[in-house]
């Protein structure tokens, strides 16, 4: 009998394991969705944005099932901890001067090893934030481009069958990506994701979406589900039992 695939996540944990001479964290342990941010560059999420990363994990258990980690924990780009879990949120809205050396080299190591990044630009209107988050792409994987996904990629139907990004505003149609094979490993999305997930203290929505509405709302949330189940089952394509889960998962959720 054939050794079974091993897939990306799997292998990024076992080497992370060895590398940071430690147990792993929660996504290690029971495969949760744990949206880490990356301390790096960018600046702390305060007022309600400081709510979306937990948020997120709720819509995704609530609607899905999976496992996930509520918490959001700020990791260094040149600290081991990074390693020990293989997805990471990058969220700004500043420029920002270039990373050093270490930075780029523990970052370099994490997407080498099978990691995937969100970057969110919080101000997309602005730009700013993106346009230094492309600089240091261009220092940490020369080799690999930033290029646009095609409409057909699996992340349009990694659970809900979505035609397009969609966060607090609009933004464009397609996303931005560095991928290294066959994987989307990181997203470059000028939609302020975290904004549409942000909550009250009174726990409802605390930002507006623009230009508004339930719908927008609604897409944005999918949307976000479709990158967590994407990251816990990028490689579902080629498990015909798993592909099938999703399929019945997906119809059961549509209105």
């Amino acid at each position: 009998m054939s050794a079974p695939a091993i897939s990306r996540r799997g292998a990024l944990l076992g080497i992370a394991g060895a590398l940071t001479g430690g147990p792993l964290l929660a996504f290690g342990d029971a495969g949760a969705f744990h949206p880490r941010l990356l301390g790096v560059g960018g600046e702390p999420l305060t007022g309600p944005r400081a709510t979306a990363p937990s948020h997120w994990t709720f819509e995704l258990v609530r609607r899905t099932n999976a496992p996930g980690n509520a918490s959001s924990p700020i990791v260094r780009a040149d600290e081991a901890a990074l390693l020990a879990e293989p997805f990471v949120i990058w969220a700004g809205t500043r420029e920002f001067p270039e990373l050093s050396p270490s930075e780029i080299r523990g970052l370099r190591t994490f997407l080498t090893l099978g990691g995937m990044m969100v970057v969110d630009d919080l101000e997309p209107e602005r730009g700013v934030f993106q346009r230094s988050v492309r600089r240091e792409l261009g220092r940490i994987l020369p080799e690999h481009p930033v290029v646009k996904l095609e409409p057909s990629h699996v992340l349009y139907h990694s659970y809900y069958l979505l035609d397009r990004p969609i966060g607090r505003v609009v933004g464009p149609p397609t996303i931005d990506a560095v991928r290294r094979g066959k994987n989307a490993q990181v997203l470059l999305l000028a939609h302020d994701l975290l904004g549409a997930l942000a909550r009250s203290r009174a726990d409802d929505w605390a930002l507006a979406v623009v230009p508004g509405g339930y719908g927008q709302r609604e897409r944005a949330v999918r949307f976000a589900v479709n990158i967590a189940m994407y990251l816990l089952c990028s490689d579902y394509k080629d498990d015909l039992v798993h592909a099938s889960w999703l399929m019945r998962r997906r119809a059961r959720s549509r209105p």
